[in-house]
């Protein structure tokens, strides 16, 4: 069994009320040869102060869907108007050759924490689509499968082969992966600890199962972990406005800084 795990990741970015945590799949491998894994991007775990807004701005080439399990997610489009994404929702935006929109928090709303996932399209320049609905819901230890290519089985779709689980974890409750023949699992622990092929994951830690294998977690603590079953083999576009953004900087580069930041914050905490 091969089982890559990376802790939390040191890549975020503070705007003042807006921060992200930037995570990237390809950068669990020894030597990366892209930031992404197939056609999963980016996950981004986001946190949004109450009254706080995000200007619009334009996604072109990516597939964004906003999975918020904790707060309110307000997001206004010139096509949809206003939408409220919550833990009973899920928004799917397929950007396209082109997609306007803008998120906000009201003052009296709750902090939003979230992940913003970035899913590369097989195709260029697709016509732009927005999706928003409700989600079914939790049963615990169980997982929901809430998106996956056109035509399958889950409530939303993206236009490629990736999936998407999520699932509530009890104290003690052991579950296995989701898995497809011939698919990659990459999951990311949202809150809570668990145990998977003899390691500890906890918060915002990341696990990357590669092709053939079926692995069982076990929750130490109650834990929020997804799930994203990824055709490492599938076509796709490298062209995304916040997927593929040219300022992402590129593996062998990207590592080197992480390494210089994790000596820097080392020393820092030895003076």
């Amino acid at each position: 069994m091969v089982l890559l795990k990376a802790g939390r990741s040191k890549v975020t970015r503070d705007s003042g009320g807006f921060v992200i945590r930037l995570n990237m799949p390809g950068w669990m491998f020894p030597r990366p040869t892209d930031h992404g894994h197939g056609a999963l991007a980016l996950v981004v775990e986001s946190f949004l102060a109450p009254g706080r807004l995000v200007a619009l701005h334009q996604h072109r080439n990516d597939e964004i869907i906003s999975w918020v399990p904790d707060g309110v997610m307000r997001h206004h489009d010139d096509v949809s108007g206003d939408l409220v994404t919550d833990p009973g929702h899920l928004l799917v935006m397929n950007a396209g050759r082109s997609f306007w929109h803008s998120e906000r928090t009201l003052p009296t709303d709750p902090p939003l924490r979230m992940l913003q996932i970035m899913v590369r399209p097989h195709s260029i320049d697709l016509e732009p689509n927005i999706q928003h609905g409700p989600l079914p819901a939790w049963m615990p230890n169980v997982w929901r499968h809430l998106f996956g290519p056109e035509g399958s089985s889950a409530p939303f779709f993206v236009r490629n082969t990736i999936d998407f689980f999520d699932i509530r974890l009890t104290v003690g409750a052991r579950v296995t992966l989701p898995d497809i023949p011939g698919r990659d699992v990459y999951f990311y622990v949202f809150t809570g600890d668990i145990e998977a092929g003899g390691q500890s994951f906890g918060e915002a830690e990341q696990g990357l199962l590669l092709a053939g294998e079926t692995l069982e977690i076990e929750a130490k603590t109650a834990a929020v972990v997804v799930a994203f079953l990824i055709d490492p083999t599938a076509q796709l576009v490298r062209q995304g406005t916040i997927g593929d953004s040219p300022k992402i900087p590129p593996p062998s580069r990207a590592r080197l800084l992480l390494w210089l930041l994790g000596v820097l914050q080392w020393f820092r905490r030895r003076t």
